[in-house]
């Protein structure tokens, strides 16, 4: 497809994708950049791990909140997808197996690639919500079909977060759990809007997880 996102920068880092035994795809949250989340990887490289970070149009990968209906953020939200897939497919590519592919995102980011997942669903090394949800007015649990096959999944947000409402993660944790996702939920109280230790050392160790 050609879309907003279609011909950005995917910045890489860690190991080279030749080399690498993993890959972890990260997607930037909105008004930051591809640089800036790869400068959160090196929190959590492991050798053998290729980072791959795909950078929005504008710094933005869809202009309204994702709690707005789908429509109100088109063409973004899928060209948006379409840039992780696009990731993942370098990856593969590469001879890593999806399996040991993990998707990260960060806020808007974190919604983006919450609904790749579950939008695409087979097993992968991971998804990592930071302070996000599924993209949607409402969610429609029926919608999501599919089996990630134990897929670990970790959603991590703050229980007073300003833009993330903490039901949506329990929503989008319940849709993961009936795509058959092991599902990690961590709400954090009166966090704000961030990432803490707790998150990047659990990260850091399912990344270990994967190079070896």
């Amino acid at each position: 497809m050609s879309g907003p996102h279609q011909g950005q920068q995917l910045v890489t880092a860690g190991t080279a994708l030749p080399e690498a035994s993993a890959a972890a795809v990260l997607v930037h949250g909105r008004g930051a950049t591809a640089r800036s989340i790869v400068q959160m990887g090196a929190e959590f490289q492991q050798d053998g791990l290729a980072l791959l970070a795909p950078q929005a149009a504008r710094n933005t990968w869809y202009p309204n909140s994702f709690l707005s209906p789908v429509e109100q953020n088109e063409p973004g939200r899928t060209s948006g997808l379409q840039a992780i897939e696009d990731a993942v497919t370098k990856a593969e590519e590469a001879g890593i197996p999806t399996d040991r592919v993990l998707v990260l995102g960060f806020s808007q980011g974190a919604c983006l690639a919450s609904e790749f997942v579950a939008r695409n669903p087979q097993r992968y090394g991971g998804l990592v919500a930071l302070s996000g949800g599924l993209i949607g007015e409402t969610i429609d649990e029926s919608e999501y079909e599919g089996d990630i096959e134990e897929t670990p999944v970790f959603l991590g947000c703050s229980d007073v977060d300003p833009h993330i409402p903490e039901e949506r993660v329990h929503v989008t944790a319940s849709v993961f759990e009936q795509l058959n996702g092991d599902v990690e939920e961590r709400i954090y109280e009166g966090m704000g809007h961030g990432v803490n230790e707790d998150e990047l050392a659990y990260v850091s160790s399912l990344a270990a997880t994967l190079v070896n």
